[in-house]
């Protein structure tokens, strides 16, 4: 894959998916803007990039959404411009609808959705000026088919999808590419960072999670996707897989399914 001196620029850069893509793109050269909030995870995941002259800190809260344009301006600044937005930073959830405070839902809801749409919102014109750029959307299988214990944060992801789509109908014209990448279970902190029903974290790894793909190998099965421009790509195991084609065609079947499933 010939990602040489394309200009990334990644948020959930500090660990998990986010992390592993960024040591992947920086093994081919390319150039690499990283945010996330925690600026010293930045410089870590910097350090052991193979070219961290290549790499430049951007610090962002995708919560802080009515206040991302000017680091638009500063990411652009970096290498005079941005070839690829991957929309990675986002937060999970683990509780029950029933014990879900309203507030855990907009936080979710500010994080992954409306923190993701006005980062790319700013971007935009950019991208539309230069006829050409790619955002990439780290969405999840739960963006397809939602479980107990992931209402709002599936709702996000079902909502990103609603969005990137139009998006992309819209700006085809523009030569903006949109690639949906739906990971499923993988060996991250995701589980331990998401909220319960009272917005702490939950600390503890989940089975499924620790169990997932290793996140150095789906960044590798990413960047594939990213290079090819796929519209919607799903990174999961076979049975995640089976479940978003059986919503597709065997809804009632897969309400069956979902009901029974254990998804900690």
């Amino acid at each position: 894959m010939n990602f040489k001196e394309q200009i990334f620029w990644v948020t959930g850069a500090s660990s998990g998916i986010g992390k592993s893509l960024v040591v992947e793109l920086s093994n081919y050269g390319a150039k690499l803007i990283i945010s996330s909030r925690n600026e010293s995870f930045l410089r870590e995941v910097k350090k052991i990039c193979k070219f961290p002259e290549k790499v430049m800190i951007l610090p962002l809260d995708l919560e802080d959404y009515e206040n991302l344009e000017e680091k638009v301006a500063e990411a652009i600044s970096f290498f005079g411009r941005v070839d690829v937005l991957v929309n990675n930073g986002g937060i999970s959830q683990r509780s029950l609808v029933k014990d879900t405070s309203i507030k855990v839902d907009k936080r979710l809801m500010d994080v992954n959705y409306l923190g993701t749409v006005a980062l790319t919102k700013a971007l935009l014109p950019y991208f539309i000026e230069e006829k050409s750029g790619h955002f990439v959307v780290t969405t999840s299988i739960v963006g397809k088919i939602g479980t107990p214990l992931r209402s709002t944060y599936a709702a996000t992801k079902h909502a990103l999808h609603g969005f990137f789509d139009s998006l992309r109908a819209e700006h085809y014209k523009d030569n903006i590419a949109v690639t949906l990448v739906c990971p499923g279970f993988v060996t991250t902190n995701v589980s331990k960072n998401a909220l319960t029903g009272n917005g702490t974290p939950q600390n503890t790894m989940d089975m499924a999670t620790a169990n997932g793909i290793d996140p150095d190998r789906f960044a590798r099965m990413m960047l594939k996707a990213i290079k090819n421009k796929k519209e919607e790509v799903y990174i999961a195991g076979v049975k995640e897989k089976i479940g978003v084609y059986t919503k597709r065609f065997f809804p009632k079947l897969l309400s069956k399914m979902i009901r029974k499933l254990s998804v900690t």
